[in-house]
């Protein structure tokens, strides 16, 4: 079974349903055979006897009202008639005209000799003089009231003739069965292929990078599913390309200006020209300007990191949220001593996922308010819900949806890289991160998804588990 599934994947569909409709030919053919003709052997032979039975039917009522005469009659013109009477031991024919063979008058006087009663159906076969093959020949013997035995027999040309009849017939209605199935299930692999076919020439230029690559399949069924999935991570694919683009392009911009500064003071400086007043304040910008690539080389680090972080933490709300938040903000409140910090904290409050990520997004979050924040900044942690509210300026709409995407910046915003980071996180763990203005500023938002995916947690592989456990242990 497991060579034949593999000799069949090999194939093309035509070719599978060529096989397929071959294996049905054998296989009925074998039916025809083995079961169905054994059976059509039986019904005929029954239909036979049913013949010679009506045949007897109207000879025994004409002997009956002439029991004086031997009929003369004809009857089924397949069946030949004897009346046999054993008295005499002599055998009649009814049309005048019939030997019967020695053979059959040999089995009728036995029995007759044995004492019949009613009606006896038999077989007998008889072997011809010369070459001719034996025939097997189907009789009924029927006693009369006076004593006579009435017997008919079956020619054996005509029960030939209507079993291949009737082998002939079931095979030519199941031959027509078999071709119409044959015409459907064709046009059914063509309405397969031709989708097929659309969909492989369309991944064939979308690697080949044509411009004109479309794919068009009307169709509600799985191969309409996709058709449309394919266009959609084409689409998606071309997004996510323009994303690289426009992210290399804003990392090449931001990494150049630094890189630049630092280049022409350090040659400035080994020429014993001091670009910003003294050396001591030369070099303080090219330390500035060290320090802005060392943060955007960690951004770029953890993003990095969080695109392949994994929910294959323990099943529930685990994470003591409150305590990540005052662990951040013991780091971060020095930065403006000026802001108030004002907690709605609720201490009991735990959040699904692993410590380190999670004080990444508090850092991300809280240092974005620190960045607009007039006064003062408020963090609110209830149950599922995490807010970060600052007094800064309000947000256009049409910035509220793209702030998560690598590279957006705010008004203020310095690499474009924090919220992202905050974005995939929270996805990640099965949360969900919004953006919102509100009378006294901006909010920015982590609430628990109503129904966590199932899909995002079993990520990780027992495999894969393993590994990091091993990892652990060394």
């Amino acid at each position: 079974m497991k060579r034949l599934r593999m000799w069949l994947r090999q194939m093309s569909l035509t070719q599978q349903l060529l096989a397929i409709v071959f294996l049905f030919i054998v296989i009925f053919a074998g039916f025809v055979f083995i079961f169905l003709s054994p059976s059509i052997d039986r019904f005929s032979e029954t239909e036979m006897y049913r013949i010679l039975h009506n045949s007897q039917a109207s000879l025994i009522s004409y002997i009956e009202e002439h029991p004086n005469q031997i009929p003369n009659m004809e009857t089924n013109p397949d069946v030949d008639d004897y009346i046999y009477q054993p008295e005499s031991d002599t055998v009649v024919s009814v049309l005048g005209s019939q030997k019967i063979a020695p053979a059959l008058l040999e089995r009728i006087r036995t029995m007759a000799l044995s004492g019949i009663s009613g009606t006896v159906d038999d077989r007998i076969v008889l072997y011809p003089e010369g070459d001719e093959a034996s025939e097997e020949f189907l009789f009924c013997v029927t006693e009369l009231k006076n004593g006579s035995y009435l017997v008919s027999v079956l020619i054996n040309a005509y029960r030939v003739q209507f079993q291949q009849s009737l082998i002939n017939g079931v095979v030519m209605m199941n031959l027509l069965v078999v071709s119409v199935l044959f015409v459907l299930l064709l046009l059914w692999v063509g309405t397969l292929i031709i989708p097929l076919a659309q969909i492989k020439n369309y991944i064939t230029k979308l690697k080949n990078d044509d411009p004109e690559a479309t794919l068009t399949i009307s169709r509600n069924d799985e191969i309409g599913e996709v058709a449309d999935a394919l266009v959609e991570m084409s689409l998606e694919l071309d997004r996510q390309n323009r994303e690289k683009e426009e992210m290399i392009q804003n990392i090449s911009h931001d990494l150049k200006t630094p890189i630049a500064t630092i280049k022409s003071y350090s040659e400035a400086i080994k020429d014993g020209i001091y670009p910003y007043e003294t050396l001591e304040k030369s070099v303080d910008v090219i330390i500035e300007h060290a320090n802005r690539l060392e943060k955007k080389v960690h951004s770029l680090i953890v993003l990095n990191k969080m695109g392949y972080l994994l929910d294959d933490c323990e099943e529930g709300e685990t994470l003591n949220m409150a305590h990540v938040i005052e662990m951040t903000l013991l780091s971060l409140m020095v930065i403006r001593p000026e802001i108030e910090f004002i907690r709605d904290i609720d201490e009991d409050v735990m959040f699904h996922g692993e410590e380190e990520p999670w004080r990444i997004v508090v850092e991300n979050l809280i240092d974005n308010a620190l960045r607009y924040a007039k006064s003062f900044i408020k963090i609110v942690l209830k149950d599922g819900e995490l807010r970060v509210i600052n007094d800064g300026a309000k947000l256009d709409e049409d910035m509220q949806e793209k702030l998560f995407h690598p590279y957006e910046k705010g008004t203020n915003g310095q690499f474009g890289l924090g919220l992202s980071i905050v974005y995939r996180v929270a996805t990640t763990y099965g949360y969900r991160v919004s953006a919102e203005n509100l009378p006294e500023g901006v909010c920015f938002a982590i609430r628990r998804e109503s129904v966590r995916k199932d899909k995002n947690r079993k990520k990780n592989t027992s495999s894969e588990r393993k590994k990091k456990e091993r990892k652990k242990n060394s």
